[in-house]
């Protein structure tokens, strides 16, 4: 009589409980029916629309490769492509599995279904019952609010951050120092209050890379995370190169490696002039890349007398997962033709889209619509709470992947793809020239600029053997950040942060970017000083 009992008071509690808080276990159930696919589509959207590009210029360029070549290589090669997409499925399938497996293994809702074989046959079973009937309409509401979070809070809180985001940011503090027909040269000002910069300080000049932007560098401003504030704010002379609208200037479009570095050498000279003392040269991502072959070239000989890489692919076949993937490609389809882009008016780029969209067919097994819908979920899960909170951070850092990417002038775009496709000679001569000139990695060495290279130890997109690659011709400091590619620009920028960028830290006491910057204007000093007496 007493289970009798105990069951019908369990059964009236699974018929209310749902309705607690004014949330009914069912509109729970429709809210998150319709939120599903909503939230879903994102995800995969980002991936398909790529891939219908991606066709296009495929066939674009099949029509001319087609006719160009014999049967039996047109046959080989489709033959062999059929298998690399084949293999990409299959990869993409396993990564989803995992992802899978890895959110059940941790999911509340799975582990608390599985617990009701725990108490299933024994006495405390109906009162176990009821316990679980309150957790599982917890359980069912977190998620009907989580789906509603990614469905609509998200992307909307996305769009909210957008103005405090980047280079153009409210309260950003810059000051236009220069112009060519291709870029601007921003002089970045302290947004601390309190801070002068020292007008005859050591300047950095910091250049962004094509594909990521100038905008990561200057995530969060008005958060103390951003990578040029964060020297701005020590008082350093701080200037940054700033791409014109690819759309607007035609100069932009068709710019080559040879006016990119004729450029450069102009905003050092208005840099050097300014305050007195050569520049530092300070080159992100790809953008370390492209300031090396400036430097190896003589043409900034004079006006640059250190160098800072951050996070940058100097050998590009070093970042085995990429390079792989390339090579997996044959010839044939290993082309920067197939990444083109045809603007309105007839030049040609490289889709920034596509260039992407190929990293995530390399890391297709943890960069799928699934895997990154379920990493997104879970993060949002784990709060535990109807209420959920959206970080700042992860809001900008995802309004950047999705709205913030660029087309790359096409010469540039295939410097790039030169160095990801040969290496570097044992020699030290990099695989791509300039100016007619072969360039070699140890006139680093012979005009003794200093180097410092930062790379990232989680770095999924640069490899420390890419980033590192330099030391088998030339000595340079180095410096490990935890984290990923884009950490330096964002956490670490942080003054409070573990690994904040104008200190020394790690069991090394290593230095950041800012204080080996601030170093080196202290070196200066101290030299000029005993120069004077």
């Amino acid at each position: 009589m007493t289970n009798e009992n105990e069951f019908k008071n369990m059964m009236q509690k699974f018929q209310v409980a749902p309705f607690e808080n004014g949330v009914t276990f069912l509109s729970d159930l429709v809210n998150s029916s319709i939120n599903f696919p909503s939230a879903f589509s994102r995800y995969t959207q980002d991936f398909i629309l790529p891939t219908l590009i991606s066709f296009q210029a495929f066939v674009r360029a099949e029509s001319k490769k087609i006719p160009a070549a014999s049967m039996e290589d047109n046959m080989t090669a489709y033959l062999n492509f059929s298998q690399l997409n084949a293999n990409i499925f299959f990869k993409g399938v396993d990564g989803c599995q995992d992802a899978w497996f890895r959110f059940f293994n941790n999911d509340p809702l799975f582990n608390l279904m599985n617990g009701t074989k725990a108490v299933t046959g024994t006495n405390a079973m109906f009162p176990a019952m009821d316990s679980l009937v309150d957790q599982f309409t917890k359980q069912i509401a977190i998620r009907s609010s989580t789906l509603q979070c990614l469905a609509k809070d998200y992307p909307q809180a996305m769009q909210d951050i957008k103005d405090q985001f980047g280079l153009h940011s409210k309260g950003s503090q810059l000051e236009k120092a220069g112009e060519t027909d291709r870029y601007i040269l921003y002089q970045v000002l302290p947004t601390l209050s309190g801070i002068t910069v020292k007008k005859t300080g050591k300047p950095i000049l910091i250049i962004p890379p094509y594909v990521l932007g100038a905008n990561i560098l200057s995530f969060l401003p008005q958060d103390n995370k951003s990578y040029v504030h964060a020297f701005a704010n020590q008082g350093i002379p701080t200037y940054i190169r700033f791409v014109k609208s690819m759309a607007e200037n035609p100069a932009v479009q068709t710019v080559t490696a040879e006016e990119d570095t004729l450029d450069t050498r102009l905003f050092c000279e208005i840099i050097k002039k300014r305050h007195g003392k050569p520049v530092t040269l300070n080159g992100y991502c790809q953008g370390g890349f492209t300031c090396l072959c400036s430097l190896l070239t003589g043409q900034l000989d004079h006006v640059v007398d250190a160098f800072i890489t951050c996070v940058s692919p100097i050998d590009g076949t070093r970042s085995e997962r990429l390079y792989n993937f390339l090579q997996s490609l044959t010839s044939r389809y290993n082309d920067l033709h197939y990444g083109e882009k045809i603007l309105p008016n007839g030049n040609i780029v490289a889709d920034g889209d596509l260039l992407a969209w190929v990293y995530k067919l390399s890391s297709i097994e943890n960069e799928s619509p699934l895997v990154n819908f379920l990493r997104d979920f879970t993060m949002f899960l784990n709060q535990q709470t109807t209420d959920i909170k959206i970080n700042r951070t992860a809001a900008a850092l995802n309004y950047w992947l999705n709205f913030d990417r660029t087309d790359i002038p096409m010469d540039i775009a295939r410097k790039s793809f030169i160095s990801y496709n040969t290496p570097i000679s044992p020699e030290g001569i990099l695989p791509v020239t300039l100016f007619d000139r072969p360039l070699n990695i140890k006139r680093m060495a012979e005009k003794k600029i200093p180097w410092l290279i930062c790379y990232g130890e989680g770095d999924d997109l640069v490899s420390k053997e890419s980033a590192l690659a330099p030391l088998d011709y030339v000595d340079a400091e180095v410096t490990p950040f935890p984290k990923g590619h884009v950490a330096i620009a964002t956490s670490w920028s942080h003054p409070k942060s573990a690994c904040a960028i104008h200190t020394r830290f790690g069991d090394n006491k290593v230095r950041g970017p800012v204080k080996y910057q601030l170093d080196l204007d202290s070196d200066l000093d101290k030299k000029e000083k005993t120069a004077r007496n």
